[in-house]
Order: structure tokens, then C-alpha cells, then sequence
């Protein structure tokens, strides 16, 4: 790499304060559906467990992660492809899922959430009687 694509090392206060003003990255997502809710696979790389926020509030579900990327010691990033180092992504709820019930798993990158649907829009047998 010649020198035009060096990138030059920036104030940390600098660092910061572009940081706040980049977009956030949009992660991966997959969503499953089965009878009795559904199942939301985000995959979150770099991001700790105590750096990753989730909130339910009104109908909407927001995800929320800070990526942890550390530079090794007496070297400096001369190209980087990850430009915002946090990721964010928001998701309406639907009336029939029930949020207060969602639950959450974390491991290996990729957080799981499952949100099951709401009582009243659960499958239900009807007894049929014999008159």
C-alpha cells in the first residue's frame, strides 16, 4: 500500500466524536416463525455481551452493540472496512407477539431472541359438545 492510502492516526477526542456521527452498521438477522411465536437470529461479531443493548418499548424492539476492536500495541489501522464501530437495528412488534416474554441468548456472536405469541393469538382447541 503506498503512502496515499495511509490513513493518518486521529486524537482520541476526534475518534469519538466521529464515531457518534457515523451511521451504525445493520446486522444480519433471521427470522423464523413457528405456531407458537418466532425465533430472531442477529449476528453481532465483535460486539461483548455487556456492550449489547436490547429494548422492547412500545412496539418496538431495538437492538443495540458497541464493537470491541482493539488495535495491537505499536501498530495502527491502515485499512479498515468496519466504519461505525457499534450496530443498531429496530423492529415493529406485531400485536399478536406478547413482549413482555422475550428472551434472550448471547453466544459466539450471534444473539437469539425468542418472543412468543400472545395468548389470545395462540392456536386454541374448541370443545365440541354433544346437544
Amino acid at each position: 500500500m503506498d503512502e496515499t492510502n495511509a490513513v493518518a492516526p486521529q486524537s482520541e477526542d476526534k475518534q469519538q466524536t466521529e464515531t457518534r456521527d457515523q451511521a451504525p452498521l445493520t446486522p444480519l438477522v433471521d427470522v423464523f416463525e413457528d405456531s407458537s411465536g418466532i425465533t430472531l437470529c442477529a449476528d453481532l461479531p465483535g460486539v461483548p455481551k455487556d456492550k449489547l443493548t436490547l429494548q422492547v418499548k412500545d412496539d418496538t424492539l431495538t437492538i443495540q452493540g458497541v464493537i470491541s476492536i482493539e488495535t495491537p500495541q505499536g501498530m495502527e489501522a491502515i485499512y479498515a472496512e468496519v466504519n461505525s464501530p457499534r450496530y443498531e437495528r429496530a423492529f415493529t412488534l406485531s400485536k399478536e407477539l406478547d413482549a413482555e416474554k422475550v428472551t434472550a441468548e448471547f453466544e459466539a456472536g450471534v444473539l437469539k431472541l425468542r418472543i412468543p405469541k400472545a395468548e389470545h393469538a395462540q392456536p386454541r382447541r374448541i370443545e365440541i359438545k354433544v346437544a
